[in-house]
């Protein structure tokens, strides 16, 4: 493990009954960036991060944080990770304030020291306003922002999220994202497990995509682009209305979206030439202006489509 790696795994696999849940997979995760694991549900995501943070053994393989092998320095790997499982609840009875100090005291961090964490924690995902609420009180959005602060006020150096958005108001989502950009700012490691495609691309310098217990491509979200995506998507704006039958006849090997004057064509890299030359002779037979012209290459979203419905 390099100095600046610190979560390594390698080659693990799961087994349940006759499911191989996980299915040899490795990666590693360098200090300071934000690692997202996606893939549609049911593909392993969730095991492979348990495994890694110590809560299940693998089968096979093993994983590693900050050095320290997860299944057999249990102890020493706590002290570094902060996690935030996607099912998961703060005690319900106790307050926010007291959901923060019980696991502050269960980290020997000093009165002081918690208490100042507390209060920055609260300030920083806003639920200062309800401090003194039971836990069970709290919507959805806020008590996963009270989990979250949970898992920082031991000052972790790595974050693991399940999921950390999934299901949440645009409000409480967008100051999650906030926060755990800032937690990157601040030299933190993030490591989280998404099916949300476009949060992915927004937050994460790298990404690895599952499908069926493995690892099928891993890189930054512009490698994965540049690698796996095959079509571009151009959007033209017209001066006036034609015939969808008109349009369609002349681009028969591209999906076409037709809504009043704009035209989106979505070709292969490879038809991109012929599609820009029909597009001219559109224009020149039929004596049309263009207002707009926008050509765009593959999301991250197209590139997980791709990979996941094509079978890989």
């Amino acid at each position: 493990m390099s100095r600046k790696t610190v979560v390594e795994v390698c080659g693990i696999t799961k087994i349940f009954g006759n499911v191989k849940a996980v299915d040899g997979v490795s990666y590693s995760v360098n200090r300071g960036e934000i690692f997202g694991i996606l893939g549609p549900n049911g593909a392993g995501k969730t095991t492979t991060v348990r495994i890694t943070i110590g809560i299940i053994p693998p089968d096979r393989g093993e994983a590693y944080i900050m050095g320290y092998n997860v299944h057999k320095e249990p102890v020493k790997v706590r002290s570094f990770i902060g996690v935030v499982p996607e099912v998961s609840n703060p005690y319900p009875d106790l307050t926010v304030w007291d959901n923060l100090m019980l696991v502050g005291k269960l980290y020997c961090i000093p009165r002081r020291i918690r208490v100042e964490r507390a209060k920055k924690l609260l300030e920083t995902l806003r639920i200062r306003e309800v401090y003194n609420r039971k836990a069970k009180t709290l919507s959805k959005g806020m008590r996963r922002r009270l989990l979250l602060a949970m898992a920082l006020i031991s000052d972790p150096d790595i974050l693991f999220l399940d999921e950390p958005t999934s299901g949440l108001d645009v409000i409480s989502a967008r100051i999650i994202r906030s926060m755990l950009l800032e937690l990157k700012r601040q030299g933190k490691t993030i490591v989280l497990t998404t099916h949300n495609i476009n949060e992915a691309g927004m937050m994460c310098d790298r990404v690895a995509i599952m499908n069926r217990g493995r690892i099928i491509a891993l890189g930054t979200p512009e490698e994965l682009k540049i690698k796996f995506g095959k079509y571009i998507r151009i959007l033209l704006r017209l001066n006036r209305e034609i015939s969808v039958d008109a349009i369609k006849d002349r681009f028969r090997d591209s999906k076409i979206v037709v809504r009043g004057t704009q035209i989106t064509i979505i070709c292969g890299l490879n038809d991109l030439e012929n599609v820009l030359g029909e597009i001219v002779n559109l224009i020149k037979s039929r004596s049309l202006k263009v207002e707009e012209f926008q050509a765009s290459g593959p999301t991250l979203e197209d590139v997980f489509v791709e990979l996941i419905q094509g079978g890989a």
